[in-house]
């Protein structure tokens, strides 16, 4: 069930979909094609910001980080939705060499061949319905402009940049 990033990058590394239904990162099937998670995202970067700063100015009175818990209303929520994962943070610590253009997705049934672009711009569906991608998984990848939200890229395990 991981997904390891190779081939024309700095640094190979390995993704495992099945600890993302905790990521804060992750957003919902349904919103992946309608920009709402991008406006979620600048609101998400402010908050942080904002508590770089405050813990900056009252580093000398913070209490030791605690781990946010999961009420058990957001735990059914991630127990019924779908999710994808945005697949560019995940290059960029990969570290893409300049030279690459092209991404072969290694799948259970063959190849697919995709220019890096399209990859810097998809998703990676790993949960329907709650549940991982067993069968056709770990991971699909959606372009983001939905074109082939009907048809994905299905049983990627191995992502070769190239």
């Amino acid at each position: 069930m991981i997904v390891p990033i190779t081939g024309n990058v700095t640094y190979t590394i390995t993704l495992d979909p099945t600890v993302w239904i905790f990521d804060d990162r992750k957003i919902l099937l349904d919103d992946a094609f309608t920009g709402i998670h991008q406006n979620q995202d600048e609101e998400d970067e402010l908050e942080k910001a904002s508590e770089r700063w405050n813990q900056a100015v009252y580093q000398q009175k913070i209490n030791p980080p605690v781990n946010k818990s999961i009420s058990r209303m957001e735990g059914q929520k991630f127990l019924e939705n779908s999710y994808v994962m945005p697949i560019a943070e995940f290059l960029n610590h990969a570290k893409v060499n300049e030279d690459a253009n092209r991404v072969i997705l290694k799948t259970a049934s063959g190849e697919e061949n995709i220019p890096l672009e399209a990859l810097e711009e998809s998703f990676l569906l790993f949960a329907l319905d709650g549940k991982p991608l067993k069968e056709d998984g770990p991971v699909h990848l959606l372009y983001r402009d939905g074109s082939n939200r009907e048809n994905p890229i299905k049983g990627i395990q191995k992502i070769v940049v190239q």
